[in-house]
């Protein structure tokens, strides 16, 4: 059935007011220099321009393939102007070129423009096919207007209009990204309950990611079993997503079986999984294993890259194997991999933990010199390391350095520097530093309010702790 016009009231008048008024197409396309050096670009519309002056003019659907073409290439304006260039040469577009026209509006966010395009395919009698209405959906998707996306889409299917498993691809994906994770699992009860559209994999995998980012492992189980008992088979996507959910949980022995049942599917592992298994090896200090995996990636057509060798590193030194930690970061110099603040953060840090400082400094210095920028984390790693190292003078040096440059430092770069203070007893120039926190925006957490009442108390100061201790109680840190 065909959309009906009484629902959409944008002015079409208005529909091309946000464009220039070019003489020249081509003139007005060669002034941008990212299209200049795009020869295809510069084909088309010099092809385009040709075609206009033509007589006879060509049949619509030629222009339709130039202004595909530059939709591929993703040059959304270029394509509107041509449009405009179109109609002002009295050549009447059809269903194809307005439904590009769509796309193109949504594509630079134009969603006002995009449903005056709607309007105008109505009022030429044409029938949107769902591809369009798809597109119009996706679009106010993209710019978080999940409400009016589902309104219209309840509009529409009220109007008898068929959509497909895309739709509610679109659906699903837009309310997951919101956090709506309940209404997406409704929206799919939906869908199964109306028996038109058969849920997919996608739809499920969408979901089931969402359901993993926020720690729901139990949700992601049922709504994996419920799939399977479906006879909905699990794809790329969503193996990586019950095999994290599993590591997460630290059950590797699942884990491994579902790998098992994936690779008897003939499904490749990719770098995901890899990881997640490399991860959750750590977590559970089965290194040997987590090593077993980096090196079988290969084998598997893998490539291995800084993020899974990072996981390595950083595995190694929680176990205090440092020194193999430092020959794997020496194989990635060697492999000519470009090393992150991250790699450097984990090599850092081991080395503080296992009372090798010296090294650590040598390294933070070799970090700086590549241009490669540390974060607040890094601070916080190094100020904690020369605090439990012995050298407090040098950790208060290096933060007031922080502090002068207006380097960012956050609650835990300050927690690190007062504890290493309160330690040695300096209670007073720790809470010269917690006075600091509030000018540098930072609100102290539970953790320091602790770290000073205890320093308090330790010195005997009970008034001041007890100040504290209110303190917390009004910031609603501590129940009374």
């Amino acid at each position: 059935m065909a959309l009906q016009r009484s629902g959409f009231s944008l002015s079409i008048s208005k529909f091309f007011s946000f464009l220039p008024n070019p003489t020249s197409l081509l003139s007005l396309y060669t002034q941008s220099p990212s299209l200049v050096d795009d020869d295809n670009v510069y084909c088309a519309v010099s092809k385009f321009n040709r075609m206009l002056d033509m007589r006879p003019v060509p049949p619509i659907f030629a222009f339709g393939k130039i202004l595909g073409s530059l939709l591929k290439m993703k040059h959304y304006s270029t394509v509107i102007l041509l449009c405009k260039q179109m109609e002002l040469n009295g050549i009447h577009p059809n269903i194809v070129t307005l439904s590009i026209l769509i796309n193109c509006f949504c594509h630079l966010h134009q969603m006002t423009c995009a449903f005056s395009v709607l309007t105008k395919i109505l009022k030429l009698g044409y029938h949107p096919n769902v591809i369009t209405v798809n597109t119009l959906i996706r679009g106010l998707c993209l710019e978080g207007e999940l409400k009016k996306a589902l309104n219209f889409h309840d509009k529409v299917l009220a109007q008898g209009f068929q959509f497909d498993e895309f739709t509610y691809g679109i659906l699903t994906d837009g309310l997951c990204k919101i956090g709506e994770t309940k209404a997406a699992i409704q929206l799919l009860r939906r869908i199964i309950e109306g028996q038109s559209i058969k849920p997919n994999v996608v739809m499920y995998t969408i979901i089931l990611n969402r359901l993993l980012s926020d720690k729901l492992i139990n949700k992601v189980y049922d709504l994996y079993s419920e799939m399977v008992s479906n006879n909905i088979r699990p794809n790329i996507y969503t193996y990586p997503i019950l095999i994290g959910a599993l590591c997460k949980e630290g059950k590797m022995k699942e884990a491994k079986n579902v790998l098992a049942v994936m690779l008897k599917a003939c499904v490749k592992p990719n770098d995901i999984i890899c990881s997640n298994l490399m991860d959750a090896y750590c977590v559970v200090n089965e290194i040997e294993n987590a090593k077993r995996v980096l090196k079988a990636m290969t084998q598997m057509g893998v490539v291995p890259t800084v993020y899974h060798h990072t996981i390595m590193i950083k595995g190694l030194c929680k176990n205090k194997r440092v020194d193999e930690a430092m020959n794997l970061f020496k194989e990635m110099h060697k492999r000519n991999m470009v090393v992150t603040t991250v790699t450097y953060n984990s090599l850092i840090d081991g080395l503080c933990k296992n009372h090798q400082l010296d090294k650590a400094i040598e390294l933070f210095s070799e970090m700086t010199e590549k241009g490669i920028q540390p974060n607040m984390y890094t601070h916080r790693i190094i100020i904690d390391g020369m605090c439990k190292g012995g050298r407090l003078k040098s950790a208060q040096t290096y933060f007031e350095n922080l502090l002068i440059r207006g380097d960012c430092v956050n609650v835990y770069t300050f927690h690190a520097i007062i504890r290493g203070l309160c330690r040695k007893g300096l209670v007073d120039e720790a809470l010269r530093m917690w006075s600091k926190m509030e000018v540098n925006a930072c609100t102290p957490d539970v953790i320091t309010f602790e770290t000073i009442i205890r320093a308090l108390f330790e010195k005997n100061e009970y008034d001041k702790a007890e100040k504290f201790l209110h303190q917390m109680m009004r910031r609603g840190l501590l129940k009374r």
